[in-house]
């Protein structure tokens, strides 16, 4: 899950919940609500979390590529 995923690369990088709040312009509790999935976090904030990171907007989602693709 997104959120899950967010935490540990935070936490792998030795960041804490306020520095990434900063950096997304919004409210450590709002920061601390993505993480705990409470609310959903808006695509230009999972943008920033991914560039920031570098990974990708499927890593962060869960995405797994689908069995049968459509060519």
């Amino acid at each position: 899950m997104t959120f899950s995923r967010i935490r540990d690369l935070r936490e792998d990088a030795d960041k804490k919940q306020i520095e990434l709040a900063k950096y997304l312009n919004v409210d450590q509790s709002t920061y601390s609500d993505y993480e705990s999935g409470k609310i959903h976090i808006p695509i230009e904030q999972l943008i920033k979390i991914a560039d920031l990171y570098d990974v990708s907007l499927d890593y962060l989602v869960g995405r797994k590529w689908p069995k049968n693709k459509r060519t």
